[in-house]
């Protein structure tokens, strides 16, 4: 197995909700440090710190240019990603593991970019619902959380473009997506992204998925791992800003982070939207804790 299962975890928080329009996602970082995420992982026998939140603007200091109208407060949440990039910099020059907590799905936008730099070549698992290749030009929303792999990979204007390296797509495997927007589907198909859908999950079991996502990957030396909890079906996650039914289920869920764990190059983690205003006793931050535990090496034997 790698040594990068050796690493120490380092955990930051970004509590932003710039990218998307439902109140109270920026509350995600407390809510799973709250179910006990650092001290379940220091219970497998893993060193953890905790660095705190990345900071992020008040409403008060927002300030878009209506040229970008269409990719809401851009300016301010590629501020904060250039800060969560700069943080994961610090990790890998640490050579430390890292769990980035959200917030909504464009602070990704700062962790993966960070991850680039990373010695050897990167390969990202973008575990979502959405696949997040939508651009100012073709958005229904105008959302950025909906823009992040496209601005990944340069198609984004300027404000969203953090870091000097670009994500290709022979880099990147989605799993999980079932719910595309029409012109987001044509994009995706002329960038050659692969996309592996809940109807291959469905046919194919999810073990044989996330072997097919890693042989894709090629020989990739490091693995990001972005996961938002939406992938998860709303009867498992509820507090979640863009429920779409016919998701994983927990255990699915769970067999990705225990193959990864078992594959042994995952250095990072996002663990994205989760809102507990709209959570049930706070069950979405504790599936998120669980997940993390098993793809950090927690154990059923």
């Amino acid at each position: 197995m790698s040594t990068h299962t050796q690493r120490p975890i380092r955990i930051y928080g970004v509590p932003m909700d710039l990218g998307q329009n439902r109140r109270g996602v920026d509350m995600g970082p407390s809510a799973i440090r709250y179910a006990g995420l650092q001290k379940r992982l220091e219970r497998i026998g893993l060193t953890v710190h905790d660095s705190g939140n990345i900071r992020v603007p008040g409403p008060e200091e927002l300030h878009d240019d209506p040229q970008y109208e269409n990719a809401c407060n851009a300016f301010a949440i590629a501020e904060v990603c250039q800060r969560t990039h700069d943080a994961m910099l610090q990790c890998v020059a640490a050579d430390e593991r890292a769990i980035f907590l959200g917030g909504d799905h464009s602070m990704a936008l700062g962790t993966v970019s960070g991850a680039l730099n990373r010695e050897g070549r990167l390969g990202v698992l973008w575990i979502d619902t959405h696949a997040d290749f939508n651009t100012p030009e073709i958005s229904p929303s105008g959302n950025v959380h909906g823009m992040v792999v496209a601005a990944l990979m340069g198609r984004c204007p300027p404000p969203l473009r953090v870091g000097e390296r670009l994500l290709q797509a022979d880099q990147i495997i989605m799993i999980a997506v079932r719910d595309l927007d029409p012109l987001e589907k044509v994009a995706i198909r002329e960038a050659g992204i692969k996309v592996l859908t809940m109807r291959d999950i469905d046919e194919n079991g999810m073990a044989n998925v996330v072997r097919a996502a890693l042989r894709l990957l090629g020989n990739v030396t490091a693995i990001h791992v972005s996961f938002d909890m939406d992938s998860l079906d709303p009867t498992v996650a509820p507090g979640v800003g863009t429920p779409v039914f016919g998701g994983l289920t927990l255990r699915e869920a769970h067999l990705i982070m225990e193959l990864l764990a078992d594959d042994g190059r995952v250095c990072s983690l996002d663990l994205v939207e989760v809102n507990p205003i709209l959570d049930e006793r706070n069950r979405t931050a504790e599936a998120a804790v669980e997940l993390a535990s098993s793809l950090f090496g927690q154990r059923i034997l």
